[in-house]
């Protein structure tokens, strides 16, 4: 190899599998430079009085001082902040539930670990993501973890093959359990024993303080409104259709004598509808800005199924792509809350063929229709 493709920089957050991932290049042969992106300080991070830096930061730093690699830090905050945060922010005020991680890796994490590689000349980069990869018909395919409990496949289905063809997923064929021993086995017993990363870095407490914070206007903006029912009758106030997500069921804060669900979000009209949990499900699914390295192969492909939110198992169905871009999805069994801006991720078996951003449904029994009307 030359000296340019032996080169491997690693996103390292200072946590296990980062630290995992740096090591096992390193015994591959690999020249190992680390990068730690620090995007956003939570007060919690800084535990001794006068720290500048966060701990993950400190940490990934003594990591690399250990194993003897280059490290660079690169401190990102602001653009974090136009970027994923101000996506988040955005969602919620347009009355869907955002999916930072999944905006994240291609705009954010991966582009910059891109761009850091060429200013350090590696030829790949590498994380500790649960997922692996293959090549076929000349594109490159994310695959399921074997760690079925930390697959993290659901997050990447938006990198673009420029991204995926630089990549490296060594944790990819081990479970957590066999990842904390390996580190344990090499000496870093403190850190195999370490907690786990939260799920969206930039919130360490309930997301609706997280808006108020960093919204201050919010409830300006927005401001109370009507739960309705599903005819449109007046249920009971709310605090602002951004506090509320599809399916939600505790915190609503009003008494009707049955368990009651969050069915639809309108911001128009600034109305929260309620409902039973039969009343979430559905046989279809609109979805939009739909990326694929082959869009035929979602259309076609007999065994398709679709995860519609993290850790959710993969439904069977079929999809249908409509005049305007958007896919059209078809369950082979019912699903059940359906939650516009989150992912919807294609597979065929353990293999991700693309995904999308689940839409606002409200047309969906108008297109089903029309669909309908036409294989007459």
């Amino acid at each position: 190899m030359k000296d340019r493709e032996k080169r491997v920089l690693v996103g390292m957050s200072g946590g296990i599998d980062s630290s995992a991932t740096c090591i096992m290049l390193q015994e591959k042969g690999y020249e190992v430079v680390g990068v730690t992106m620090r995007t956003w300080d939570i007060a919690s991070q800084f535990t001794t009085p006068g720290q500048e830096e966060p701990n993950f930061v400190l940490e990934a730093k003594a990591l690399a001082e250990r194993l003897g690699i280059e490290h660079h830090v690169a401190d990102v905050r602001e653009e974090f902040r136009q970027v994923i945060v101000k996506y988040f922010i955005d969602e919620y005020m347009r009355g869907r539930t955002p999916n930072p991680c999944v905006m994240c890796n291609p705009l954010f994490k991966e582009r910059i670990l891109c761009e850091w590689a060429d200013k350090t000349n590696c030829a790949y980069i590498a994380t500790g993501h649960y997922c692996r990869m293959e090549e076929r018909n000349g594109n490159r395919y994310i695959l399921t973890g074997d760690d079925s409990t930390k697959d993290q496949s659901y997050f990447l289905w938006k990198l673009p093959q420029e991204i995926l063809r630089r990549m490296m997923f060594p944790l990819g064929g081990m479970t957590k359990v066999e990842v904390r021993e390996y580190l344990a086995s090499k000496g870093f017993e403190a850190k195999a024993k370490g907690g786990e990363s939260m799920e969206i870095c930039f919130i360490d407490k309930d997301y609706r303080d997280f808006l108020k914070e960093h919204c201050p206007d919010i409830d300006e903006k927005i401001g109370p409104g009507w739960f309705v029912d599903s005819k449109g009758l007046k249920l009971g106030q709310h605090k602002g259709f951004a506090y509320y997500t599809i399916g939600q069921r505790k915190g609503l804060e009003i008494a009707l004598g049955k368990p009651a669900y969050v069915l639809k979000i309108n911001p128009a009209k600034n109305t929260v509808m309620l409902g039973d949990a039969e009343q979430l499900k559905t046989e279809y699914m609109l979805v939009e800005d739909i990326n694929a390295a082959d869009i035929n192969e979602i259309l076609t492909c007999p065994e398709l199924s679709v995860r519609i939110r993290y850790r959710s198992k993969p439904i069977p169905c079929t999809a249908t792509l409509l005049d305007d871009g958007r896919m059209m999805v078809h369950f082979s069994v019912e699903a059940s809350a359906i939650t516009p801006g989150q992912s919807a991720v294609f597979y065929d078996g353990n293999r991700v063929l693309g995904g999308g951003f689940i839409a606002f449904q409200n047309e969906v029994k108008k297109i089903v229709s029309g669909m309908t009307q036409q294989t007459l």
